[in-house]
């Protein structure tokens, strides 16, 4: 499991960087974050939830089920949008309000 950083859309604001508990994403020249090592990513998704540029995209690969698609989190006030592509099929999107998230 990792991500993937879609280094044009990054803005180089460093949020990434500064929760990766690996300490795994570094920045080019231009500030914009790379990850050297897709396979030493522990696959927390920190990072993935703290960008808000949608740079950032948790790879959700065959031997997980997600047959290659790609997971992306949107946030639009007190709603997170968890947005799921996988190849040949139409985008799934999971909205949660986080003012409840935690409740059980």
């Amino acid at each position: 499991m990792s991500i993937r950083i879609d280094r044009e859309a990054c803005v180089g604001c460093g949020l990434c960087r500064e929760v990766c508990p690996g300490n795994l994403i570094r920045a080019d020249a231009q500030g914009r974050a790379y990850l050297k090592r897709p396979e030493e990513c522990w696959g927390c998704a920190s990072c993935l939830k703290e960008c808000a540029h949608g740079a950032i995209y948790y790879y959700l690969g065959a031997d997980i089920g997600g047959r290659g698609g790609l997971m992306q989190v949107r946030s639009a006030g007190d709603l997170t949008h968890w947005v799921i592509t996988r190849p040949g099929e139409p985008p799934v999107t999971i909205t949660v309000d986080r003012r409840s998230a935690n409740k059980y």
